[in-house]
């Protein structure tokens, strides 16, 4: 009976974390007047800034040792694998488990809900996907899925080994997924994770582009959990708080999933990928021998069906010659989704006592201003 009441009450608490707007109890580094890059944000500043784009998340915290959860992100409403989405992957530093890699790799088309979660869950989510998949109306003759998930890992405030993660709370993530603002910091996917010694989590930014530019939107989610001397507005803060790779023993990982309504097609989505590896470096990461650093580009312009009556797809394609404004909005929507995930995120106290402290913000704010970077 205490088994049940305990799975019970967990799943009480998860549909309490799971509501589609969850209001930023802190500030976000804009309201302080920290700016990065010249392109204007979408609305939400956020990856639903890119239509029709879904976020789910799940946030698993039980006592203090279980500290992790998942996030779902949906390219369009409709059944992914019978309309699948160009997409490509880019890989920074290899030291990963992202499942369905090979595929896209080889075929250039996204078939399912992209899950972010912790290292040892991952065949988990896999599992969930494949069900979700198969339960769609129209996949009864489904012979493949191919799931795509990545992780960090968050086993220094998480018990990672308990496996706390099941599918029903994969499951859930991808079938509570909303449009609208995206909650960031100790939340799903991030609850446990760490960045540059402090506390990291889930951040998203966005990017819109002028009409003069194609007024495209390119829209970031990051699970921010790495290392490196940490950078805010070309500020070398890590510095300044004595906090940084070498001086202590800072690694882990990062997930970037990136959204755009522009038509690519998977090459020049590979481009726009490492691009947004670039805002990753842009925030001092340093992509160590330890850390899985993946990015993940989705293009929904336009779908591919799974099965056609022409042997031939035919779709317009922005040219390479038009592709450069995008890129450098995946570099300034990344390296501000990562900073946004640092301000959000709270000290938590996790497995075994361990504590993460939050980014001191009103002394970096501070430090900034006097810098005369604040504007």
């Amino acid at each position: 009976m205490a088994v049940i009441f305990r799975v019970l009450f967990v799943t009480s608490f998860i549909s309490i974390l799971t509501m589609p707007v969850l209001a930023q109890s802190v500030k976000r580094p804009r309201e302080y007047g920290i700016r990065f890059g010249v392109l204007p944000t979408g609305p939400l500043n956020a990856i639903t800034d890119v239509a029709g784009v879904r976020v789910g998340q799940v946030t698993l915290q039980q006592g203090t040792a279980i500290q992790t959860g998942v996030t779902a992100i949906l390219p369009h409403t409709g059944n992914l694998f019978q309309q699948k989405s160009p997409a490509a992957i880019y890989i920074g530093n290899g030291f990963g488990k992202l499942a369905g890699y090979s595929q896209v790799e080889e075929l250039g088309t996204l078939e399912t809900p992209i899950v972010l979660t912790n290292t040892l869950s991952v065949p988990t989510a896999s599992d969930a996907i494949i069900d979700y998949t198969l339960r769609q109306p129209g996949n009864d003759q489904v012979r493949s899925v191919n799931p795509v998930v990545g992780e960090t890992n968050d086993g220094f405030l998480n018990d990672i080994r308990g496996r706390h993660v099941t599918k029903q709370h994969v499951l859930t993530t991808i079938q509570e997924a909303r449009t609208g603002p995206v909650a960031e910091g100790n939340v799903g996917a991030g609850t446990g994770t760490v960045c540059f010694g402090f506390k990291g989590g889930i951040g998203t930014s966005s990017r819109k582009l002028p009409a003069s530019l194609g007024g495209y939107t390119v829209g970031v989610l990051v699970q921010s959990n790495f290392g490196g001397v940490l950078q805010i507005a070309s500020m070398p803060v890590g510095v300044e708080l004595g906090k940084y790779s070498f001086k202590e023993n800072l690694d882990g990982s990062c997930m970037m999933v990136v959204l755009t309504d522009a038509p690519l097609y998977a090459r020049n989505l590979k481009r726009l990928a490492k691009r947004a590896f670039m805002g990753l470096a842009k925030t001092g990461g340093i992509a160590s021998n330890g850390s899985g650093d993946y990015v993940i580009a989705v293009s929904t312009a336009y779908q591919i069906p799974h099965d056609s009556k022409t042997a031939l797809d035919t779709v317009a394609l922005l040219r390479n010659d038009n592709t450069s404004a995008l890129f450098m909005a995946a570099i300034e929507a990344t390296e501000e989704a990562i900073i946004n995930s640092l301000f959000a995120a709270k000290t938590t106290v996790g497995d075994q006592g361990h504590q993460i402290d939050a980014l001191p913000v009103p002394r970096i704010v501070d430090w900034l201003k006097k810098a005369g970077q604040i504007r």
